[in-house]
This record gives structure tokens, sequence and C-alpha cells, in this order.
């Protein structure tokens, strides 16, 4: 298939609205097998689902105070100019429904908001005041079949439209996952209101292994017709990939909406439509997130809003009293947490945000989407994480810390505090070095050289950004393939008699650490340690446990294998005296290199730059 061109502008074109604005419908059934469909509606009785219909048998009970059915309430008082909203449906009654909107507050105090009996099949409507909702709070309905049979059909919550309903573009970026996107692509296409509602998709690939000629991608290619946009281009990360779809769509509609979409996700098409209602109605352009639930646990939710501590380079923080790791279908989200930012696995960007603060940072691959939102913050747009709106992501603690992502995690950790505070040299430096100790003493040698590279690569100013991550990104798979840690094995075939290892379990974790690292590092060193094959879980490959030990199989956070690690005191030394000299550098260079940064800034985002690194324009 040959490359599409952009979307002509007759494409994203602003719309005109209805009297009622749909921005929720009932949804009954996930969209994959390995969903549990309780997460849209919890039934007890007789009762058929489908994906926009529910079956009620006699006596049948439904209940949509569920992840995907309930309204976030708070939310949308909080954040938009709703002030009221109707939620409807189409009901088959045999002999009579009792129908209840409810309501919840922030401590999940349960209220009757409206409750009507129907005996006749129809419409039955009910509206709700969005006036007690500002800290926390949802909405949603239960249904009963009394004496007969129920059939829900064509559920909504609707509230009054804006005067124009703006065009909205998705953009998947994607390398070398061509089943995994042509599969995200096909499930925006199998929902025809969904697929009404968008202007254009573009996928961005940047890999050799082409989704347009995937057959799958191919047939859904003529279920979009001119809406679906393949552009190929170089490697540059997700940060380029994403800036791609923003690139095309602001510069043929200075009004269009871009929702920036992962790959690999599970992709529940509902979300959309929810993401841009709500995008509509903001009182104020806002960025407009969707949660992520595990892919692996579905029911899982990864974390309700997120935050990040840039003084300690850490992202991915939990918003105090929002949800983590807990499951979906025995919790609910009532308290109103407001996010820092969203990462990119679906997040909504509004065109004003793109026109003021420009486009996303060459990082190449991590911390784009959070320097991001940290600029458009600091330009006074604020970023909402939409409960009840999702997609499926893989799960985070399946990816092992000791991987080359951490070069990028270091680097462009910097470089997004330096662009955005005045970093504590002293404090900054004695963090890496408390970390990198850790990473010694548990005998990682790879991962302390892969972290001291992303921070040498930081002190070369901006010029490392020139390529957009291609050079940095083949340099560091190549210098971590040196290590033999770094290295992977199949856990029945290691290279290591399996008669040998002797597994260890950890004991309770050390109160004084600092201590406890001190001393392993004085065992390590001279080779005070547990001599053999030692077996360590990945629940106890803490340093504390590892660095007992001169030669440890520990198995991948991945679970499909296992890492060798093995004492190697010349290698500790040389990469020790590395560490004092380049946490020197940082200590002395870093107020000089942060400027360098912020100087070059409007360069970096700049479309001419990332016409460049396209290949767009020599």
């Amino acid at each position: 298939m040959d490359q599409i061109e952009a979307a002509p502008s007759s494409l994203l074109v602003d719309h005109e609205a209805p009297d009622r604005l749909v921005v929720q419908r009932g949804i009954y059934v996930g969209p994959s097998p390995t969903i549990n469909d309780d997460l849209y509606v919890s039934v007890k009785g007789n009762s058929q689902r489908d994906r926009l219909s529910l079956h009620l048998g006699k006596g049948a009970q439904a209940n949509l105070n569920t992840y995907f059915g309930r309204f976030a309430a708070s939310y949308w008082q909080r954040w938009t100019t709703v002030r009221e909203v109707t939620v409807s449906a189409q009901l088959k009654v045999e002999k009579r429904a009792r129908i209840q909107l409810l309501a919840s507050d922030i401590a999940g105090h349960r209220r009757i908001v409206d409750s009507v009996d129907v005996t006749r099949s129809g419409v039955v409507s009910m509206t709700a005041s969005l006036d007690k909702f500002v800290d926390g709070g949802a909405l949603w309905l239960e249904i009963t079949a009394a004496g007969g049979s129920v059939d829900i059909t064509d559920l909504k919550w609707t509230v009054a439209a804006p005067e124009r309903v703006r065009p909205v573009a998705i953009a998947i970026c994607t390398f070398n996952r061509a089943d995994d996107c042509a599969k995200t692509v096909a499930a925006l296409a199998s929902d025809e209101t969904v697929l009404e509602a968008i202007d254009a998709v573009f996928v961005v690939d940047q890999g050799t292994d082409l989704v347009a000629e995937r057959e799958l991608y191919q047939k859904t290619a003529v279920t979009m017709g001119d809406k679906l946009r393949y552009l190929q281009q170089p490697n540059l990360g997700g940060a380029g990939g994403f800036s791609r779809g923003l690139f095309e769509v602001s510069s043929v509609n200075e009004h269009a909406d871009v929702i920036l979409m992962d790959d690999d996700i599970l992709c529940e098409p509902e979300t959309v439509l929810r993401l841009n209602a709500f995008a509509n109605l903001t009182v104020e352009p806002t960025l407009v997130g969707a949660q992520m639930l595990f892919l692996l646990n579905p029911d899982y939710l990864n974390v309700g809003a997120e935050y990040v501590d840039l003084p300690k380079l850490n992202h991915g923080l939990k918003v105090p009293k929002a949800l983590r790791n807990v499951s979906m279908l025995t919790k609910r989200q009532e308290r109103r947490v407001d996010a820092g930012y969203n990462a990119w696995w679906t997040c909504l960007i509004p065109a004003e945000v793109v026109a003021r603060i420009g486009l996303p940072i060459p990082v190449f691959f991590q911390w784009d989407d959070v320097e991001y939102g940290i600029r458009a913050r600091e330009a006074g747009f604020v970023t909402v994480t939409l409960p009840n709106a999702a997609v499926w992501h893989a799960d985070f603690y399946w990816k092992d810390f000791d991987d080359w992502a951490r070069y990028f995690s270091t680097r462009n950790s910097l470089i997004v505090a330096a662009l955005h505070i005045d970093l504590d040299t002293k404090a900054i430096s004695k963090q890496f070095f408390r970390q990198l100790s850790e990473h010694l003493v548990a005998m990682q040698y790879g991962l302390v050289h892969t972290t001291l590279q992303g921070i040498e690569d930081f002190l070369d100013g901006p010029k490392t950004l020139e390529d957009g991550g291609i050079a940095a990104m083949a340099a560091i798979r190549k210098a971590r393939a040196e290590y033999p840690e770094t290295i992977k094995h199949d856990a029945a075939t290691a290279p290591i008699r399996d008669a040998d290892v002797n597994v260890r379990r950890a004991s309770g974790e050390p109160s004084h650490d600092r201590l406890v690292l001190i001393k392993r590092a004085i065992d390590q060193w001279f080779g005070r340690t547990q001599h053999g094959v030692i077996g360590v879980t990945r629940e106890d490959a803490y340093w504390w446990h590892v660095s007992l030990f001169d030669h440890a199989v520990v198995t991948d956070s991945s679970q499909s294998g296992v890492r060798i690690r093995q004492r190697d005191k010349a290698k500790a030394r040389q990469l020790l005296v590395r560490t004092v000299k380049v946490l020197r550098r940082l200590r002395n260079e870093l107020p000089d290199v942060a400027q360098q940064y912020r100087d070059a800034m409007p360069t970096l985002t700049s479309r001419e730059n990332w016409e460049r690194l396209y290949g767009l324009r020599s």
C-alpha cells in the first residue's frame, strides 16, 4: 500500500451540534472476551448482554454503578459548563420495570435522585442537576424487571450541546507492532457512532514491519475511507510519532483537537466518544486523558490520576487520595482527583494548546508526555484524567527496570526538570549516587552504565537531541549488550546447571537501609558474600537481598526468563570511578547546561525542526 497523503482540510471542519450532545452511552459488553463484562453492568438474575442492548428476565436487576456504567458527575460539574444531565433509554416492557437514577457523594453514600415505574414500552427519561458533586460523586441507573422481562436499548446520557462541535482526529504512533496497531484501528472502525464522530485517523508508522501490509488494516481502510491517513517516517520514538499527528492536524485546521493513542492498547471505542464530548464542553481548553486499565489484569486500574515530582525526577506518582492498582469491580472512584498530566496511552490535546505552546520536544521516548503536560499548565491549560473513560495497556510492573529505556528516562527526566525548575545540584547528585550504589551492589553493571550514559548525554546539551534519538537508541542497545546480566535467558535453558541453583528468599526490608547499603558495598568489594549460584524470584529481587550473593539467577519482571548477575570487582571499580566523575560534572555544569536547553527550546519544538526530523525538508 502506498503512503497516503495527509488529510485535506475538508476532512477537519467544525460540525453543527445537535440539540442534545450524547456524552456517554450504555455499553454492556467489553471489546474483548478477556474483559469482565461486569465492568459495564452488574446483573442479578436471568439476563442477556449485547454491546448496546441488555435483556433482563423476570425479576432480574441491572446495576450500572460500574466502572464504565456510571457518569462522572463530579468532573462534569467541576470542569464543564454543563449544569444538568439527562439519561434516557428505550425500554421494551413486558409487565413492569422500575428505573432509578441514583447518585453518590465523596464518601460513596448512595441517594435516589429519581424513581419511576414503567408499565408500557417506550422511552424513559430522567434529569439530574449537577450541583452537589464538586469534590466527588457520580450518577448511575438501576433497573429492575418486575413481573416480566425488560429490554433496554439506546441508553444515553445527553447534555445541552455547544454551538459547534469541534473536529477531532486520532493520531496513533507505531513501531513494528503491526498486528497490535491494526487491531486498534479496527476497533475504532467497529463502532459506527464513534467512527462518525472522528474526522481523521493518522497512523504514523515508524517501523519496518508495516501496518499497511496487514490484511486487517487493509479491510479497515475500506471501511474508513478518506478518514484513514497512513504516514511513514524515520523512527523518532513516541515523541516523534505523536508530534507528527499534532503537526499534520494543526497544519490544516487551527480548531481541531487531536487524540493521541498508543498502538498496543486494547481500545474501548466508547472512550473516544467520552473524551471528545467532555473536551467540547470544558470552560477552558483542557487536555483530557483516559485512565489506564491493566491489559493482563483487566479489572485493575493503574492510577486514578498522576503527577510529577520534578526535583526528584519522579513521574507516574499517584495523586493523593487517588486509587491505584485496585480492582474496579470492587472499588469506585468517588473522589475527584486532579491530574498534573496524563500519559499518552490515550489523551486529547486541544487545538489551542498546540497553537500556544507548540509541538512536543524531540526526546524520543519517555517524559515527552510529562513535559508537554507541564508546559501546557504553565501556559494556563489544565489536564483532566476522566474516570469511566479508559483503555487497556500493558501492565508496567511486567517490564524490568534494567532495560534500555532507563537511558531515556534518566536523560529526559533531567532535560524536563532543567527546562522547568532550578534543580538542586547537590540533592540530585546525592540521589543519583544512592541509586547507582544500589545497582552496583546488586551486580547490575549494565544498568549503572545505562544511567551514567543518560547523565553524560544530558550534559552534552541540546545537540544530543539533534537527530531525535535515533543514534542514542542504537548506541545504548549496543553498549548494554556488553554487560552479560542485561541479557535475558530462557529459565529452562539458561547457561547454569539447575542442580547448582539454590533459591534464597528475602527476609524483611532493612530498617536502616543506608547502613545496610554501606555494609553490602564493603562485603561485595572484599568478596564477603555467599558463594554458589543463588536463585532469586522477582518479588525478592531487592538490592539489599541480591547483594548478599556473588552469583545470582534473578527472575525478569516479565516472567519470561531470567537474568544472571555475577560479581565483578574490576567492573564495579571502573563504574564507581566513572560515577564519581560524572556526578562531579553534573554538580558543576548543570546550571549552564539547563540554560542551554531553555534557550534551545523554541527551536527544538518548532515546526521547522520537526519537518527536518520527519525528512520533509533538508
